[in-house]
């Protein structure tokens, strides 16, 4: 009973460290609510500053994507319960993004500055816009199981895991990959965009477009035939509309 205790506690502060942080990052690339915004003044050269940011992002996006990859996940399973697996990416992302958002250098410089009141409040209903689309898109496919909830739950109450469905819900239907598109939408609807948020905003995107790579072909993997078919049916990132035929767009789900 202690250790599946202990299991759910360490699940419930893995996920109570990536909101509060999730949280302080909306915050952070929007310049609102914290004490330390992306755009602050600057306080080094900036070509030393430039290196520190570009190492910080670095140092989150290499781990990330380390630890994303299912030959990671078997290996850190032979020492770690597999209930916690999930878990421990979270926290270890989280504590990563800490580290991005306290060492951050700023580099000062303004690439572009909205002064339009109107404008102004369009950028910031679009960045909102973008916050909403990355929680929803986490419900839409089972927010407790992404952020390791389920896992830690299933453990506690002595029951296996079953692995999700693969389904097309709602957002899905029209972007493989909503929940990053609202991280892109966030890290570039900003009324003063300061070459510190550029080089933020441009490394993030890049790193999304490559990540989302690697993912597909491990759901490719997973699932076969059934995602090929819905990469065709369904654009990666900012979707499209067009006239489908209603037998390439029924909901697919894995057996």
């Amino acid at each position: 009973m202690f250790k599946r205790l202990s299991i759910l506690g360490y699940g419930a502060f893995s996920y109570i460290v990536f909101f509060m942080s999730f949280c302080y990052f909306i915050g952070f690339v929007g310049n609102i609510w914290v004490p330390k915004g992306i755009d602050a003044a600057a306080t080094m050269p900036f070509w030393q500053a430039l290196a520190i940011d570009v190492s910080l992002i670095l140092l989150f996006v290499v781990p990330h994507s380390i630890m994303a990859r299912p030959a990671f996940k078997n290996w850190l399973t032979q020492h770690i319960p597999h209930a916690i697996e999930r878990s421990t990416f979270v926290l270890s992302a989280s504590c990563l993004l800490i580290i991005l958002m306290g060492f951050w250098q700023p580099l000062g410089g303004v690439v572009w500055q909205v002064e339009n009141s109107n404008v102004i409040i369009a950028l910031y209903s679009i960045f909102t816009i973008g916050v909403c689309l990355v929680f929803l898109a986490t419900f839409l496919i089972n927010h407790f199981d992404l952020f390791g909830l389920r896992q830690v739950w299933l453990a506690f109450r002595n029951k296996p895991y079953t692995n999700l469905k693969f389904s097309i819900p709602f957002l899905y239907r029209l972007s493989r990959h909503p929940l990053y598109l609202g991280f892109v939408i966030m890290l570039w609807a900003a009324p003063v965009m300061s070459i510190t948020h550029l080089v933020l905003a441009s490394l993030f995107t890049i790193y999304i477009i490559i990540a989302i790579q690697f993912e597909e072909r491990d759901l490719v993997t997973i699932f076969g035939e059934k995602y090929r078919d819905y990469q065709k049916q369904v654009p990666m990132l900012i979707p499209w509309f067009k006239i489908r035929n209603k037998s390439t767009t029924t909901k697919v789900k894995a057996a």
